[in-house]
């Protein structure tokens, strides 16, 4: 995943399937509905220890993982 709107796919599709309303998954998290609404919209400002929290309630891991070829932004 390398941008927002993947992460929010994922978050949003991990909820369903767990069977969590927005306000759930919030409360879990320690967020705030408006928050989670955000996120899940693929906001690209998004606090990143707010995100963390909503990944750890739905069981989820944040990994980095090397890409094959260049790093972007260089030649």
């Amino acid at each position: 995943m390398t941008t927002p709107s993947e992460i929010a796919a994922e978050i949003k599709t991990t909820r369903r399937a767990l069977k969590l309303r927005q306000a759930e998954l919030a409360a879990a998290a320690g967020v705030g509905l408006r928050f989670l609404i955000e996120l899940e919209a693929g906001k690209p400002t998004a606090q990143l220890g707010k995100v963390l929290a909503v990944l750890d309630v739905l069981g989820l891991d944040c990994a980095f993982v090397p890409r094959s070829g260049p790093a972007r932004g260089k030649k």
